[in-house]
């Protein structure tokens, strides 16, 4: 059984690039001929709608599966239109995976007790199935919020530890509101996100591979780098998922303290700014075309600030 972010980092140095594509569609993006030809089939209906954006996913998968290493479809998108949401999230999951590319589902999960196992085992754990045990979701990795303390997170490593899978843990996100808790200092004088961030290195440690990086890493955004260098002190052995690239603000630069020296230890995300990119004069109907073009140029603009900095590996 591979470990998880060997797998990662591997596909990120046969590609030479370490960046993924969000996969989050909205319904009023989507182009009318997609669209159309759903209601044809379906009616106006959630149904069409789930077949809509499996259609628009698969066309992006198959525009971008040769540049990127990963793929990363947010649940709510999807879950917000009920059964056929979540259906065409597992479909795109299993059409990305076929094509090769790792699933990184950001879906922030946390419970306690015997819902966060149930979380745990139902995203990248095994299902009790009448005589058997299966995958349901068949994802690599899956976001984790961890504001509920441990009991929260263990359940998800163990499932890291027992079938090669991966988490990333919030530790420093890109939204402008983050700090109202994240930066607060506690009664001992440390920021919350340090306090997170050392707790991530320790759970980090247990599941360390041949690449000397662990399969609990870090969400740490890309529009925060003065607190990302130093959580990349602290956290060495985490891959970081870097959220705030283009869309949300952060420019290539941003996203290079979230690297250690030797190249490796992060993935930058972009999500509108690739599979929207039609919109910046484009055809519609060239969607996948352009998100290709805006996947290589992003390729190329965290690879030549990396290079310029002496972080980059090839």
């Amino acid at each position: 059984m591979k470990n998880f972010a060997d797998n990662l980092l591997d596909k990120i140095d046969k590609k030479e690039n370490p960046s993924d594509v969000g996969l989050d569609p909205r319904l009023n993006k989507i182009p009318k001929s997609i669209i159309e030809e759903m209601v044809g089939k379906f009616g106006k209906s959630f149904e069409a709608v789930g077949a809509s954006f499996f259609e628009f996913n698969k066309r992006i998968i198959d525009a971008i599966k040769d540049i990127v290493p990963a793929v990363k479809p947010q649940m709510a998108f999807y879950e917000q239109y009920g059964f056929h949401g979540v259906k065409a999230f597992v479909d795109t999951a299993e059409y990305a995976k076929k094509k090769g590319l790792i699933v990184i589902e950001d879906a922030k999960r946390n419970d306690i007790g015997s819902t966060a196992q149930a979380y745990s085992d139902g995203h990248i754990g095994m299902v009790d199935f009448f005589d058997r045990k299966e995958n349901s979701l068949n994802v690599d990795c899956i976001t984790v919020n961890p504001y509920l303390g441990s009991d929260g997170v263990l359940p998800f490593i163990e499932s890291v530890k027992n079938y090669g899978k991966g988490i990333f843990v919030l530790v420093k996100t890109s939204n402008p509101s983050s700090g109202e808790f994240q930066d607060v200092t506690t009664s001992e004088g440390v920021k919350n996100f340090v306090l997170v961030a050392n707790n991530v290195k320790k759970w980090c440690e247990e599941t360390v591979g041949k690449s000397g990086y662990g399969s609990v890493g870090a969400v740490v955004g890309a529009t925060y780098p003065e607190q990302a260098t130093e959580l990349r002190k602290i956290m060495d052995k985490s891959i970081f998922l870097v959220p705030g690239y283009g869309a949300q603000g952060g420019g290539a630069k941003d996203v290079v303290p979230c690297f250690n020296k030797d190249g490796h230890g992060a993935i930058v995300n972009s999500s509108r700014g690739i599979i929207f990119a039609y919109e910046k004069g484009w055809k519609p109907e060239q969607f996948a075309e352009a998100a290709r073009e805006a996947a290589m140029k992003m390729k190329e603009d965290i690879c030549g600030a990396l290079k310029q900095a002496n972080r980059c590996s090839w």
